[in-house]
């Protein structure tokens, strides 16, 4: 239901939009989203989909990518955003469209600083976001419980369990961000304080929360340039670790391609955020792997200097077309690098304040955005039953305060309504698109095996 017209149109009531949302179970039952069947019986190989996503991306990286992959099912599913993509299509969608993570797994949520100095959780990755069927979200998140808890060992009983939790905590919390004044979701934000207060009873919980908010204060740029960065031959210069991080042979070349690309970017900046980069001079660039989907794509570092104690570290980010343009609307940007930002500031809470785009003179579309700026991370290898349970209702609201900053909230409240039926019915969902996962897992395993894709031995 979109606003149309003038800006001083009335905008349907309320409880108007409520009615919109649950009329939508006509369509839609909240029932049907525990279904996953394939379109008329057949779906397109996992394997092809995956080669085909390589096409883009540096080939003498995309091995690396395989062997990441290849790691556990878990990797394999953060990975292979672009197969449930197309699952996704045809499985039943409501009419209710949100700005969209399109890839919302638990390893694509994390804190960060804020430019006040201040952590906050939030989704931190949107290389695929756009406007989707809110429940998309939702059905990855779950199954990614799902999977994750299958790689922990935990019994599938718990592992739905888990799932349903976190949705439920998605419904609750929507139900109340449908009710909030436009301003205050705006302004809503899961900071440190918010979080310990909600999960001031689970101790495990707030004892671990708190030990990754200290270490995060010291992934700052402050930290990282001393190891980043070292003198050569008279001049700072970006430490290599190859693999995954590393000059070219036509480094100079590089650097003076990376200028270009960086006036582009300048040029899309606001006039304070200019006059701020205009204190800096661009002094070196080095190739950088990242995750595991982006792995393969053009991603680079580059370290700034306004004096030689005065660092600022960008990480720029080739941006490519989303999965799920192929499955829904099309992206009203003609930048992917602009779709990337623009949706990441509409989800997020905050975002850096050097977030940015350009492209390049060949064309090719980029995000920019700071380096390791107080940035945390799930470690799910160490966590216990009880923490993982948490992590996932954190996760829940989190994705429910980024869809409600969407403008969509009463409608989503209205179709899923107060019961348990639309959690029951994601939850039933995850757990059988994680067997599909394990089976497309074991297919990469053997394509592997039969020397169908190239895997890199080492890391």
């Amino acid at each position: 239901m979109e606003k149309k017209g003038k800006l001083w149109q009335p905008l349907p009531t309320l409880q108007e939009r409520m009615d919109y949302g649950k009329s939508q179970r006509a369509q839609v039952p909240r029932e049907a989203h525990a279904a996953f069947e394939f379109f008329n019986g057949k779906r397109a190989d996992p394997v092809a989909l995956i080669v085909e996503s390589n096409k883009n991306r540096l080939p003498e990286l995309v091995p690396i990518r395989h062997m990441r992959m290849l790691q556990s099912a878990f990797a394999f599913y953060r990975g292979t955003a672009n197969v449930m993509a197309e699952d996704m299509a045809y499985t039943p969608t409501t009419n209710i469209f949100v700005q969209s993570c399109g890839d919302c797994h638990l390893m694509n949520f994390g804190g960060y600083g804020t430019p006040e100095r201040n952590q906050v959780f939030d989704i931190n990755d949107f290389d695929e976001t756009l406007p989707a069927p809110f429940e998309w979200d939702l059905k990855r998140l779950a199954a990614s419980i799902v999977v994750a808890g299958r790689y922990k060992g935990y019994a599938d009983k718990e592992n739905k369990k888990t799932a349903f939790e976190t949705i439920k905590m998605y419904c609750r919390k929507m139900r109340k961000y449908s009710t909030m004044h436009q301003l205050d979701i705006w302004y809503s934000r899961l900071d440190k304080k918010t979080i310990l207060n909600v999960f001031r009873n689970q101790k495990e919980f707030t004892t671990r929360f708190k030990m990754a908010a200290e270490k995060a204060r010291l992934r700052t740029l402050e930290h990282a340039f001393p190891k980043l960065s070292e003198i050569k031959d008279g001049q700072r210069r970006i430490i290599d670790e190859p693999p995954l991080i590393y000059h070219l042979p036509e480094s100079e070349e590089l650097t003076k391609r990376a200028e270009g690309i960086f006036e582009g970017y300048f040029e899309n900046l606001t006039d304070d955020k200019k006059a701020l980069m205009r204190r800096f001079h661009l002094v070196d660039v080095a190739v950088k792997v990242v995750g595991v989907g982006s792995v393969g794509t053009r991603c680079f570092i580059a370290l700034f200097l306004s004096e030689e104690d005065d660092p600022l570290i960008l990480q720029i980010k080739e941006a490519n077309s989303s999965v799920l343009e192929n499955h829904t609307k099309k992206s009203i940007y003609d930048n992917h690098g602009a779709r990337i930002v623009n949706g990441q500031r509409l989800m997020q809470a905050v975002s850096d304040i050097f977030l940015g785009w350009t492209r390049s003179n060949i064309g090719r579309d980029f995000y920019v955005r700071q380096l390791r700026d107080m940035k945390a991370s799930a470690e799910i290898d160490t966590f216990t039953p009880g923490l993982f349970s948490s992590y996932g209702l954190l996760c829940g609201w989190a994705l429910a305060k980024s869809h409600a900053k969407s403008g969509m909230s009463p409608e989503i409240a209205g179709y899923i309504g107060k019961s348990d039926v639309f959690a029951e019915a994601i939850a039933s969902f995850a757990i059988k698109y994680a067997d599909q996962a394990e089976k497309d897992f074991q297919a990469l395993r053997v394509a592997a095996e039969n020397k169908v894709i190239e895997v890199q031995l080492t890391n």
